[in-house]
Formats: C-alpha cells, structure tokens, sequence
C-alpha cells in the first residue's frame, strides 16, 4: 500500500515502534514492534511466514521452531486476526527478495507475539482480490476497506482533500461551514426531510447544496468562500453518483468574471493531476466549447474527447433532395446529421444490425447509412440519391473506399442527442488511453428552453445565472436568444460540476423569471430572503462545485463511484451495513407528533 508510504508520523508504545511498509534495508538488526492483520500465512517446512498489514504496507515475519509456544500459537492463527509482535530485522537472501513490496528486502524473526484480536472465518478474502457481490462487499464494508485498492483510494481522497485545501487557502479562499438543517426549496430534486421535535408539523430538509448560502457569504463580504461540502438528494442512484449523499468541493468568489473563475479552477486541476496522479491533462488551458457548437460535434454536453468521432452537419447538401425524409428535415429547428467511421465499410451485416438497434434504444426510427465499397457505395439510403449528392457527400466528408457514413434526421436537439449516443457507441472499436484526461468547458448555455407540454418558456438550467447582456438581453431578444453566463467542466464524458455567474441585481431577476411565467409577488415568496440580500448590497459574484467523489473516481481511474466512497449506500439507497433506513420507535414518532400511512398493498386495496 504505497500510497501511505513516508507520510506516517510513528507514534511508539507498547503496541508498535515502527510501521510495516517502511521497514528497509537500513533497518537490519533494529528490534522493532509491528502491530496489524495477519494477511497471508505460510508453512514452509518448519518455518512459519506471516505477512502482517497495516495501512502503510506489509512485512513479511519469520516464526522459527525452536521457540515452540510462540510457533504454535503462530501455526493457529486464522487470517486477519489482530495481532503486535517483536522481533529483529533480517537481510532477506538475495533469492528470497520480494520487489513487489516496499519492504521486501528485509524480513522480522519473531520473538515476541500477542494476539489481540481472533478473526473468525472470513464472508470474503481479503489478500486476494476474489470476484465478491456488491451486496456481501457493501454489508461487511469495514472487511472491504481492507482491501489493497479500496483502502489506498479512502487514503487517496484523504490526501486529495487536504492538498484542495491547502491550495485554497494559498489563493485567498476562506473555509466556512454552511448549515446541515436549512429549509425544503420546491425546485432541483426531492428533499430529505428532518421533522422538528420544537416545531410540530414542520420540516426541515437536508441541503441539496449549499447554493443560497454561498451567494449570501459573498453579500456578507467574504471574497473567496470554500467548503467541501455534504450534499442530499433522494434521486436514484448512478455510476458516477451516490444515492442519497454526495460530497463537492463547493465555490464562490466576489467581484469575478466568467474567466476568471475559469483560471482558478484550471490551476487547481493542473495542480492536483500533476502532484497526485501518473494521468495527463490533454490540453491547457482547457479548450471551450460552446452549447450549441458540442452538441453539433459531438451530441452531448458531456463529451469524451478522447473518441476520435466528430457528428457532421449534411443539412444544406439535401435542400433539394428528392429524398423527402432529409429534404423535409432542411427547415429551420431541424436537420441531417452524419457520422464517418473511416475503414469500416466492409463490416458484417451483424455489425450494422446491432448498430440500427442502439438508434433505436435511442429513440431513432432507425439507422440510414452508405458503405463505399471497391465496386460502388452500398446500403438501403443509395437508390434514394442522385450521384451528385453521392459525390457531394464524399467530397464533404472526406470518405474513401472503405468507409461508412451513418445517418440520422429530424429536429435539432433528438438528431443530435441520437447521433451522440451512436458515437458513445461506435467508441467501443478505439482504444481509449485511460491515463489520458480530456478536461472541456462547455460553455453558453440558452437561458431558456421551449416546454413542448407545458407550451411555455421554462428555464433551461439555472434560474439565477446572469443573462449574457443582462437586462438588455430580456428586454430586445427572443427568450430562445438568450445566452447565460453558465458553464459546465466535463472530463472523459463525465460531468464534474455545473456552475455559474449569479444574476445578483433583483431587476434582471425579476424580469428574468416574469419570462418564465413567474409574477413579482411568487418570485417574493418563494426567493424573498434572496432577493432582500440583493437589495441591500450585493457584489457580482460566482461559482461553480466539482463533485469530489466524481474527482477521485477520475484520477483513481475507477469505473463505480462506490469504490472511493468509505461507506456508500447501494444502487436502492441502502446501507446494507446500518440497516438504513430502518423503522423507528412509537416513542419517537409520538414525540416528533407524526404517524406512518403506508400504502396498502395491492390485494389489500382489492
């Protein structure tokens, strides 16, 4: 476990005077005191070989025969049992030399042991990694944390944490704790709620973030703000995301713009890849793409860059088409999209069958495409079109013999979500490099989105982002127009956080949400406190809050959220551990004056 190795401060007594995974060749003929779990144990003819673990490492202990109450206590030992020794550090033989382990060098000839803890037999291995299911892993989490990789990745995120901070607070930012008990807010996802014992019949409900309170530190005069924050949402659980809670390294700054925020997070970034990771940063400056522009490219705003795939715009080429299913599609909102996949022209009709049926999990009717092959271009959309569009197309696209060019139309924003799942898709034929981090800002987001069933103008992200040209922009452009000062860094196709500039001047609030359908007295009632903060002084300000769980997932190249979480819940919030959630007591909900209504089972309510 290399990761500890040389920041452990030992603390000698009784139990230890040394750790394991630091012992070297320097310490021959030291007498020392390990203390930690039995991991392996062997019997070699007489001799018995302990490998002992703490959290710095293993040492590999020597039990002789001759001290015979010492060597049979040691020959009964059950594997993670607690165990401190005495001993002397030995030169291994040059034969006997372990590179594996830091300390493989050397070994201790045992003079000396107690037991302080017999492990009963084990629900799972945990020397070596051994297929377990997530439930038996998630329920005897502490045995789990043992494990080489899980528990260097708990000590990863330790260190991360204090390296953000200490970077922080070299910028001028201010560590400030927000509440944990604050008030239910109507929008973003469900609330967890806490009712009052002092205040029958209400609730407060645990903070989804620790939005409003950040903007309010900024009115209050604190220029750099940062908390590495807890956060609960009951939403479903995800890949990349705790059920439940989730923790973010969360950030405000006063008197700051768009690229500014930008700079601070970047440098940051940079300096926790290149101090605490072998990965590398692709490019830096982050490159930055617009919403409209990654959606066009790449049909998502969150983007793997690494996919060697750009979604190209044919609309214009099929204008006058006498194919009426792309023709049709060339009018303002809609278009034709395609996606060249060089070299692969010649696959199997399998390969093409399992292709159409991705589209269609996406949403798509089905998959157009048009393999050029050595004896002309081949697939169900050729006899729909002319040899000059065929022409045209290669010429545009850049095909050769060999290629394929798949197809999708219809309305912008589904076309392009489609042909982005395809190409997340067709990803799977490149190989990736893993050590690569493809960091983009996706930026300028519409401040507004049409709700085709609410047959409204609705926000499209952040209500209280600043517009791009603030009042001006409410009051001449179209609300489609309007872009916002809203951002969002993304790496490898993952989402680590969202932010924004704040609209920090009540008029433009009000004026932005009376577009959405929100009178002045709704926006007074549900966001008054905010709007009278404004009132009385407020600077321009901003933020933004990467997921920290996400960020160590990243750099420790984990694929589950779950394996750099201590103790995460399982994909049906549970802590299969703690037993949560778990019924209460009469007694308690008496005193709380609530009452559980569960609802009836379905041959109860027949």
């Amino acid at each position: 476990m290399s990761i500890a190795a040389g920041r452990t401060e030992t603390l000698e007594n009784r139990f230890r005077s040394e750790y394991c995974g630091l012992l070297n060749p320097e310490s021959e003929n030291r007498v020392v005191r390990l203390a930690g779990w039995v991991h392996r144990k062997r019997d070699h003819g007489g001799l018995v070989f302990i490998d002992l673990r703490d959290h710095t490492g293993i040492s590999q202990l020597v039990v002789q025969p001759e001290q015979q109450e010492l060597f049979a206590v040691a020959g009964q030992l059950h594997l993670e049992s607690v165990i401190c020794i005495e001993g002397r550090v030995v030169l291994r033989s040059a034969s006997t030399i372990n590179p594996k382990l830091a300390s493989g060098q050397i070994e201790v000839v045992v003079s000396a042991l107690t037991v302080e803890s017999h492990a009963q037999p084990l629900p799972f291995p945990v020397a070596d990694e051994v297929q377990t299911s997530e439930e038996l892993r998630l329920k005897y989490r502490f045995i789990d944390l043992r494990r080489e990789k899980i528990h260097e990745n708990i000590i990863f995120r330790s260190r991360l944490t204090a390296t953000i901070r200490h970077y922080l607070e070299e910028k001028g930012f201010i560590e400030i704790q927000t509440p944990i008990l604050t008030s239910s807010s109507p929008e973003g996802a469900r609330d967890f709620l806490v009712p009052s014992r002092l205040h029958p019949g209400k609730f407060y409900a645990l903070p989804q973030a620790p939005q409003q309170f950040k903007q309010l530190l900024m009115v209050s005069g604190f220029p750099r703000y940062f908390q590495i924050a807890p956060c609960f949402r009951d939403e479903d659980a995800r890949a990349d995301r705790s059920p439940g809670e989730f923790y973010q390294l969360d950030m405000e700054m006063a008197f700051i713009e768009q690229d500014d925020l930008f700079s601070i997070l970047e440098g940051m970034v940079e300096h926790l890849t290149r101090t605490m990771s072998t990965k590398r940063i692709a490019q830096f400056p982050f490159p930055r793409i617009s919403f409209r522009d990654v959606m066009n490219r790449f049909g998502t705003d969150k983007p793997d860059l690494r996919i060697p795939l750009e979604i190209q715009d044919v609309t214009p080429l099929f204008v006058n088409s006498a194919f009426k299913v792309f023709a049709s599609n060339t009018v303002d909102g809609t278009c034709v999209k395609a996606l060249v996949l060089k070299g692969r022209g010649g696959e199997s009709r399998l390969f093409y069958d399992k292709a159409e049926k991705r589209a269609r999990e996406l949403g798509s009717g089905g998959l157009a495409y048009i393999q050029f092959r050595e004896e002309g271009p081949k697939g169900p959309l050729v006899k729909f079109l002319s040899a000059d569009e065929l022409s045209v197309l290669m010429q545009q696209l850049g095909l050769e013999t060999g290629d394929v060019v798949f197809f999708a139309a219809g309305k912008w924003e589904p076309t392009c979500k489609i042909m982005g799942g395809m190409r997340t898709y067709f990803g799977d034929l490149f190989t990736l490099d893993r050590d690569q981090l493809s960091f983009c800002w996706i930026v300028d987001f519409p401040m507004y989105e049409y709700n085709e069933d609410a047959k409204k103008i609705d926000f499209s992200h952040n209500p209280f982002s600043m517009p791009q040209g603030e009042m001006e922009a409410l009051e001449t452009r179209s609300p489609l127009d309007i872009l916002a000062y809203q951002y969002d860094i993304v790496c490898n196709g993952i989402e680590l956080s969202s932010g924004a500039i704040r609209n920090h001047k009540p008029e433009i609030m009000y004026k932005a949400f009376e577009i959405a359908g929100y009178t002045r007295d709704e926006v007074d009632l549900r966001f008054g406190h905010m709007i009278e903060a404004f009132k009385l002084g407020a600077p321009p300000h901003g933020g933004i809050a990467p997921g920290l769980d996400r960020l160590v997932m990243i750099l420790r190249d984990e694929q589950n959220i779950r394996e750099v979480i201590a103790f995460p819940m399982n994909q049906q919030a549970q802590d299969l551990m703690m037993n949560a959630p778990s019924e209460v007591l009469a007694s308690q909900l008496r005193e709380l004056h609530l009452k559980i209504d569960l609802p009836k089972k379905e041959e109860e309510k027949k």
